[in-house]
C-alpha cells in the first residue's frame, strides 16, 4: 500500500464497522463552558479491547495473505495496540505474539494474554520492545504487524475520522492524540479529504513530543528520552511512514504536562463518569489551550485502559493539586486540650480531617511544642487559604506544603 485514498478508507471503515463497538459523539457541557466551544467527546475508551487500536489491528489483518498468516503474527506495544491485535488475531484465527515493555500496567498484559496472545516483556520503553520485536520475527519468521508505521493500520485508525464526520458534519476541529502517529495520520487524512476546511490538532505529552520536534526540524527526528505518565503515547520516534501525512494534514500541535492530565482525569470522572486513559485525556487537557471561541470541537478519547494502582494515585495527586487535599504542621503546647481546641477550630470551618498525627516526641524538650501534623479535606483553594488563616490566627503558625506523597 503506497498512499491513503479515499476508497481505501472507506473499504477499511466498511470491514471494521463489523467487529467494533459503536462510539457516538457525547457533548459535554461542562467542557464546553469551561472552553467557550461546543465540545464533542469521541469514546474511543469504551471501544471492544478499551482503545481504538483494533481498527487498525482488525484491518491490517484482513489485508494480510493466507501465507503471511500461516507463519504467525508478531508486534510490539505499550498495550492498547497488543490488546487489538490479540483481539483480531483470535478473530481471524491467528497465532499472535505481542512484545511489551516491562513497565506496561499489569492489566494491559492480562488482559493481552487472555486474549489468546503470547507476551513477551522486554525493554523499558516502547522503542526498546519494538526492536526486540523485529529480532523475534526474523528469528522465528512471525510476519511483523507494526503498531503505527503502518499505512494500512492508520487506515483503519481512519475509520474514527469517517463516523465524526458522517455524525457531525459542520465539525470545525478534530483533537487527536499523538504517539507514533498512526491514528492521527489516519484521522487527519480522512479528514481533509471528506472536508478540506476542517481543521486537526495533534496533541502529544510534553515529555514525548516527538511529532513536534520533528514537524520543527522539517523531518522525523527522535527525542533523546522518554517521561510521561502516558505510556499509551511514550514513544521517542513517530513512523518514517507517515510522517509525510502529518506534515500535510496537522494544522498545530499542543503538548501537554503530566500536571494536566492528572487534573483532566478528575475532570473526566467527576463530570462525565468516565475513565479515560492518561494517553486519552491528552485531548482533554488540549481543551484549555485553545485559543478560539464559539466552534465545534471533537476530542478523541483514545482509550480507557488505566491499572487501578496508576488510578489511585492519579486521584490522590489530582486532588493534591487542585487543594482538595493538604497537609498542615502545628506546633501545639504540651498540655491538654489543645488537640481538642485545633479540630474544633477546623470543624468550624468545615475541614473534614483525613489523618492526623500527634507526636510528642517530636522535640527532646517538650516544652518546646508537641508537633501535630493533620491531612485533610477542603473544598478547594480558597478553603485551603481560609483554614491556614484561622490557624495563623488562633497563634498555631502554620506550616503546609503541597506533596505527591501517598496520604490514606
Amino acid at each position: 500500500m503506497k498512499e491513503l485514498t479515499l476508497e481505501k478508507f472507506e473499504e477499511a471503515s466498511e470491514i471494521v464497522e463489523k467487529v467494533t463497538q459503536e462510539t457516538k459523539l457525547i457533548f459535554s457541557e461542562y467542557f464546553s463552558s469551561l472552553s467557550g466551544n461546543k465540545v464533542y467527546f469521541k469514546p474511543e475508551n469504551m471501544q471492544r479491547t478499551g482503545a481504538y487500536k483494533v481498527r487498525g489491528a482488525y484491518y491490517k489483518i484482513s489485508q494480510l495473505s493466507d501465507q503471511e498468516k500461516e507463519k504467525g503474527l508478531i508486534t510490539a506495544s505499550a498495550g492498547n495496540h497488543a490488546q487489538g491485535v490479540a483481539y483480531a488475531a483470535r478473530l481471524a484465527g491467528v497465532k499472535a505474539t505481542v512484545v511489551m515493555p516491562v513497565t506496561t500496567p499489569l492489566i494491559k498484559v492480562n488482559r493481552t494474554k487472555s486474549l489468546g496472545a503470547d507476551v513477551v516483556l522486554s525493554g523499558n520503553v516502547f522503542d526498546e520492545a519494538c526492536a526486540h520485536a523485529y529480532e523475534l520475527a526474523e528469528e522465528h519468521g512471525y510476519t511483523f504487524v507494526h503498531p503505527f508505521n503502518d499505512l494500512q493500520i492508520a487506515t483503519g485508525q481512519g475509520s474514527i475520522a469517517m463516523e465524526i464526520i458522517k455524525e457531525l458534519p459542520t465539525v470545525d476541529y478534530i483533537l487527536v492524540p499523538v504517539g507514533g502517529g498512526g491514528l492521527c495520520t489516519g484521522v487527519s487524512t480522512l479528514a481533509k479529504l471528506l472536508n478540506p476546511k476542517v481543521k486537526v490538532i495533534a496533541v502529544e505529552p510534553a515529555g514525548a513530543a516527538c511529532l513536534k520536534a520533528s514537524l520543527e526540524a522539517g523531518k522525523v527526528v527522535s527525542v533523546p528520552a522518554i517521561n510521561t505518565i502516558a505510556d499509551g503515547t511514550a514513544v521517542q520516534t513517530p513512523g518514517d511512514k507517515l510522517f509525510p501525512y502529518l506534515q500535510a494534514n496537522v494544522d498545530e500541535v499542543i503538548t501537554i504536562e503530566d500536571s494536566e492530565l492528572t487534573l483532566s482525569f478528575l475532570d473526566m470522572a467527576e463530570n462525565h463518569k468516565m475513565i479515560v486513559e492518561n494517553s486519552g485525556l491528552l485531548t482533554v487537557a488540549a481543551l484549555k489551550h485553545l485559543d478560539f471561541k464559539g466552534k465545534k470541537v471533537v476530542s478523541v478519547l483514545s482509550g480507557g485502559n488505566m491499572d487501578v494502582l496508576t488510578m489511585a494515585t492519579v486521584v490522590q495527586n489530582g486532588l493534591i493539586l487542585r487543594d482538595r487535599i493538604f497537609t498542615v504542621s502545628v506546633m501545639l503546647p504540651d498540655k491538654p486540650g489543645q488537640l481538642a481546641d485545633v479540630s474544633a477550630l477546623i470543624a468550624k470551618l468545615q475541614g473534614n480531617v483525613i489523618k492526623l498525627d500527634h507526636n510528642v516526641f517530636a522535640n527532646v524538650n517538650r516544652s518546646a511544642g508537641v508537633l501535630l501534623t493533620i491531612t485533610m479535606e477542603t473544598f478547594g483553594t480558597e478553603h485551603k487559604k481560609q483554614i491556614l488563616q484561622a490557624l495563623e490566627d488562633a497563634g498555631y503558625a502554620p506550616s503546609a506544603e503541597r506533596t505527591s506523597r501517598i496520604y490514606m
